[in-house]
């Protein structure tokens, strides 16, 4: 017996068979644009699109299903002929073979109900990596100025002072960055970009720039905590790390809850494989550095 599925809000119901989705469809549980699946589909459907495969062509009560005033007599037939218009395609009036999958999200398209890849810990550090470079050379320059100025002045408070700003104007900077990049069209600093992945809702919206503020500082409180809250990427359901959690945030795959959800890829790519592979150079390096720096000093002691 085939076991179905269906989507209902965020949530998956079943397994279900078919004469239970039946039922379900005569009492208005159901519609034309609820998302289904079962084993050999390769993503969630619309009812619409399994009809025959349902037995629905001759439910008598199923135009009350959409409320709309439609009589689906025709419209069966135009899903026989192959004249219906296909999910998401338009036409130019309402359709009822539009698939409820897509949603606003400030503008774009959130598609649900198909695979979600998670973007995970390697992936993740090699974004950072990256962006921790992107912020350095915006920072480290004003950091100079600031303390360039505040040892002119040959003052101590003139030179704390201008060491605190130079901080604050750090602190700015790295906000900016992150919270305005996590809540731009893409949901991707220029580190995530380069992965291919992105931050997102759980439910698959676009977050917001107040949300970005915050999921930056929960970032920091990730990092201050020996690094443990970075680290729970690695172990969590859902990839997600402590300032995931507390902000309701997922970092997910470039195409994840988009049309072309088949395009994630599952593996860490050449782009992060060489961003891991440059990182591990430049530790073996400091390492190198650090112990012949360390023989440099002992010879001169003794």
């Amino acid at each position: 017996m085939t076991e179905w599925y269906y989507a209902h809000g965020q949530e998956r119901q079943g397994p279900l068979p078919a004469e239970d989705l039946r039922q379900r469809f005569q009492r208005g549980e159901i519609t034309l644009a609820t998302l289904v699946w079962r084993e050999g589909f390769a993503q969630w459907k619309p009812v619409s699109e399994a009809v025959d495969e349902l037995q629905l062509q001759n439910l008598t009560s199923a135009s009350e299903n959409l409320g709309t005033g439609f009589d689906l007599r025709g419209d069966y037939t135009a899903i026989d002929n192959g004249t219906a218009p296909l999910p998401g395609t338009g036409g130019g009036a309402y359709s009822p073979y539009a698939a409820s999958t897509a949603s606003a999200s400030h503008g774009s398209a959130v598609v649900v109900g198909g695979e979600v890849v998670y973007a995970g810990f390697w992936k993740r550090f090699a974004a950072n990596f990256l962006d921790s470079f992107v912020v350095a050379i915006g920072t480290f320059p004003i950091s100079m100025i600031f303390n360039m100025i505040g040892a002119a002045s040959g003052d101590q408070s003139m030179i704390l002072g201008m060491s605190l700003l130079g901080m604050l104007c750090n602190l700015a900077i790295g906000i900016c960055y992150y919270a305005g990049f996590h809540a731009s069209r893409g949901g991707a600093t220029l580190g995530k970009m380069a992965v291919g992945i992105k931050v997102v809702r759980s439910d698959g919206e676009r977050i917001t720039f107040l949300r970005g503020i915050g999921r930056y500082f929960g970032l920091v409180l990730s990092t201050l905590l020996l690094f443990i809250g970075l680290i729970m990427a690695a172990f969590t359901e859902r990839k997600q790390a402590l300032h995931d959690m507390l902000c309701d945030t997922l970092v997910v795959d470039k195409w994840a809850f988009t049309e072309n959800a088949e395009f994630q890829e599952r593996g860490l790519g050449t782009v992060t494989i060489v961003i891991l592979a440059l990182n591990g150079l430049l530790l073996v390096g400091g390492i190198v550095l650090a112990i012949a720096a360390f023989g440099i000093i002992a010879s001169s002691m003794s």
